[in-house]
C-alpha cells in the first residue's frame, strides 16, 4: 500500500503562482510514476503532469506547458507541482497519484493510488 497526502493549494490571484506538494508513504520502492490530476466542477479529471521516480522524466498537457513545473525529491518521498502565471481555468481539486505499472501514464486507470485532493481556486 501507499498513502499520499497532497497540500499546499488555496485562493490565488490570476497571474499568481502556487507550489504543490505531495508526501508519499509505504511502499515507495514499488512506485514508477507520480502525476497531478485535477477535477473542475462539472468535468472529467484529467491529466496535468507526471513524473517518473528513477529517470525524473516529465511530461505536461499542452495546456500547462511553460507555467507548470513538476519535480521530485526522492530522499522525502515528495513530488511538488509549482504552479505559475495561474489562470481561472486552472481551478480545480488537484490530486496527487502513483503508479506501480505504468511510466508514462497519462489516464486515471493507470495509477493505482491516490490523494485526498487539494483545492487550487485562482480569481480572476
Amino acid at each position: 500500500q501507499v498513502q499520499l497526502v497532497e497540500s499546499g493549494g488555496g485562493l490565488v490571484q490570476a497571474g499568481g503562482s502556487l507550489r504543490l506538494s505531495c508526501a508519499a508513504s509505504g511502499r515507495t520502492f514499488s512506485l514508477y510514476t507520480m502525476g497531478w490530476f485535477r477535477q473542475a466542477p462539472g468535468k472529467e479529471r484529467e491529466f496535468v503532469a507526471r513524473i517518473t521516480w528513477s529517470l525524473g522524466r516529465t511530461n505536461y498537457v499542452d495546456s500547462v506547458k511553460g507555467r507548470f513545473t513538476i519535480s521530485r525529491d526522492n530522499a522525502k518521498n515528495t513530488v511538488y507541482l509549482q504552479m505559475n502565471s495561474l489562470k481561472p481555468e486552472d481551478t480545480a481539486v488537484y490530486y496527487c497519484a502513483s503508479s506501480n505499472t505504468y511510466r508514462d501514464g497519462s489516464y486515471s486507470y493507470q495509477y493505482n493510488y491516490w490523494g485526498q485532493g487539494t483545492q487550487v481556486t485562482v480569481s480572476s
